[in-house]
């Protein structure tokens, strides 16, 4: 027997439900991408010291000045493709081999980005609990920093997969507060290092790098190289790249913000440089100058450590200062993980869309929405990782750089393309641009592309284990690619790989607390074309979300015959939801999509309407009846169906440039 009967008869209804259609405000964006590149403060430059020198700082410093021209870059491409990201942008303005060679890349990168952070995060916290015990008398106890940090980075590898699968609210609210704490922490030492700097003898570091041999790879060589100032800083530029990370997670989390989307990102964009300014570039400077160089190299691994204990004051509130840094450190390092997971997932989902995996890897998650089988396998690559590194923060580090620096020249390439290929007008553009024959020739993305391109050739020769690994990474990563979507084509006969993967939920009662509703102020949308819905996005404009609930309902003028999966719609009734869903996203507002079974669709959106109590209706206009119709034949079923109570309800017909208007009672 169908599980749907006729909504005239019985009150069925289907609420599809899907993560994708909660979104974060601007800070919540922020702090995701901020934990990755926040966290990279606690170690870019221990390891950018080890390479090119105590000149280390004023290079992280430069790379952070600079990630404001690749985070506009990024924020250009977001205007473009609000599910955007390396493999889109790239693919739309240079193909699908490079677009996958890219997103290879940039994986690469995200299966170190968690174990770097895990890892690092472990020997901040085996370091400090080593000199707690020493400090109270426990000299016999002693941890191994490579061991704990290993079993350290499992541990939180699990805890925010778990994170995920439950959905990206909550793992944005947990790096919200991660990040919190984090200002308050920093505050302190950042003021607390002036206050040293003021009454006791430092100098700055020097401004000239000092590559060791390692740091110039197989350019040590060519000794000749040496004597060219220019390489010399594109070399220690380079080694100093893994001080900028999570733009791709920015671009991966714009469809998750709420609206004005464009406007809470550029919010997170100055949100994000000012906090990775102040504390990856600054802090950075500090340490060097306050940690003598004799005992620094004792905390490469955990040098934000080394500076705490090395400030002006007595030992016991220093050790207190460095147990705040080390909590800190711990959560800001773990939730870089979860920017990994974040970034990762959204990239697969793009290479799903696209047909190359096939669905069985999109299935959502039952209860959550998410696309659960992406964030196992993330999981799963990255704890590998954490086991074969050994506890190695180095080694991590080194590797780290390739798919972040060869991710970014991708990205910008393409957006610079664009700007020739596609001419629409954008809601925002890269600064920077000369107007010329209706193009606007962006400079400053050429700039920002040549400067990337220049790090990135140069990292080649210097970073010979990232070149390695990364390569092999990437190559076969991308026959990998090349398989999945093979097979998947041969799976396939149809072209619906864009389509929205979700879940379906049947209730035998069309109401306000099976359908999720929040809010006491409730719109109903009726929606049918998947080409008409203009006064979808007109209601959710003019709609606050945190106030009031947007339901847009479709009648299935038909039975779906089986429980849970996407597969019991047809496909026009999928192609109408995954616009529906596209539109939300848009305008970041989060929808409750519903489907109802019926025979007479006017009825049933009166009927649905009273039962979710529903303050206003809203129809498109029919290509088949005059809107004035519209409205009387609704005003007749809500009629009926609100007989013998005092329900009312406002009843609009919107399309561009009109909207009728009516009050039913």
């Amino acid at each position: 027997m169908d599980k749907l009967s006729k909504y005239s008869t019985k009150t069925t209804a289907v609420v599809i439900t899907t993560a994708m259609l909660t979104f974060v405000s601007a800070w919540r964006a922020a702090s995701v991408v901020l934990c990755d590149l926040g966290s990279s403060a606690f170690y870019a430059c221990g390891i950018a010291e080890q390479a090119i020198g105590k000149a280390a700082p004023w290079f992280i410093i430069a790379i952070m000045c600079f990630s404001l021209c690749v985070r506009v870059v990024y924020m250009e491409s977001c205007a473009m493709f609000v599910r955007g990201g390396v493999y889109k942008v790239v693919k739309q303005a240079l193909g699908g081999p490079i677009a996958k060679m890219s997103v290879s890349a940039l994986l690469f990168d995200y299966s170190l980005t968690g174990p770097i952070s895990s890892v690092s995060a472990g020997h901040y916290l085996a370091g400090f609990l080593n000199q707690f015990f020493a400090l109270i008398g426990f000299t016999g106890i002693y941890i191994s920093p490579p061991t704990f940090a290993v079993i350290f980075g499992i541990i939180v590898t699990l805890y925010f997969w778990r994170q995920n699968i439950i959905g990206i609210r909550e793992s944005s609210a947990a790096s919200l507060r991660i990040v919190q704490l984090s200002i308050l922490v920093i505050g302190i030492i950042f003021v607390w290092s002036l206050v040293t700097i003021m009454f006791t003898h430092v100098e700055l570091p020097t401004f000239t790098p000092h590559p060791t041999d390692e740091a110039m790879g197989w350019l040590r060589h060519f000794p000749w190289v040496r004597g060219i100032g220019l390489i010399g800083i594109f070399v220690a530029l380079g080694h100093s790249i893994l001080a900028m990370s999570g733009e791709e997670s920015l671009a991966q989390l714009y469809r998750e913000i709420a609206s004005p989307k464009i406007k809470n990102l550029k919010r997170a964009a100055v949100v994000i440089f000012v906090f990775s300014f102040l504390f990856t570039g600054l802090v950075s400077l500090f340490a060097m100058m306050i940690i003598p160089d004799q005992v620094r190299p004792a905390y490469y691994n955990n040098l934000l450590s080394g500076l705490s204990m090395h400030l002006i004051g007595p030992t016991t509130i220093k050790m207190a200062m460095q147990g705040l840094i080390v909590i800190v450190g711990v959560l800001l390092l773990s939730g870089a993980v979860n920017t990994a997971m974040v970034g990762a997932n959204g990239d697969l989902n793009r290479l799903g869309e696209d047909g190359i995996f096939a669905n069985w890897f999109r299935k959502t998650h039952p209860r959550y929405g998410t696309t659960y089988r992406f964030i196992s396998s993330i999981a799963i690559v990255q704890m590998v990782i954490i086991l074969l590194c050994e506890g190695d923060v180095y080694i991590l580090g080194e590797a780290y750089a390739f798919g972040v620096i060869w991710c970014f020249v991708s990205q910008t390439l393409a957006v610079l393309i664009l700007r020739w290929k596609d001419r629409t007008p954008r809601e925002f553009m890269a600064p920077f641009n000369i107007k010329f024959g209706g193009v606007y020739l962006p400079i400053g993305i050429g700039l920002t592309f040549l400067f990337l391109f220049c790090i990135a050739i140069v990292n080649l020769f210097t970073k010979t284990i990232a070149t390695k690994l990364g390569i092999i990474f990437t190559i076969a990563f991308y026959f990998v690619l090349l398989g999945f979507e093979y097979s998947n084509k041969r799976k396939k006969s149809g072209g619906d790989h864009e389509l929205e993967e979700v879940n379906l939920k049947f209730q035998d009662v069309a109401n306000a607390v099976n359908c999720g509703c929040k809010h006491q102020s409730r719109i109903l949308v009726a929606a049918r074309d998947p080409n008409n819905l203009y006064h979808l996005k007109d209601v959710l404009e003019k709609t606050d979300s945190d106030t009031t609930d947007v339901m847009v309902m479709t009648v299935r003028q038909g039975p779906v015959l089986e429980e849970g999966g996407v597969e019991s719609l047809p496909s026009d009734e999928r192609i109408l939801l995954t616009n529906i869903v596209a539109v939300a996203e848009k305008h970041g507002t989060s929808v409750i999509p519903i489907v109802v079974p019926a025979t007479d669709p006017i009825y049933a959106t009166a009927k649905a309407a009273f039962d979710l109590g529903a303050g206003e209706i809203v129809l498109g206009k029919s290509l088949k009846t005059d809107p004035s119709v519209q409205l009387e034949k609704l005003a007749m079923a809500w009629g009926f169906v609100s007989s013998g109570t005092d329900k009312k309800v406002t009843v609009k017909v919107i399309w561009p440039d009109h909207e009728l208007k009516v009050e039913l009672s």
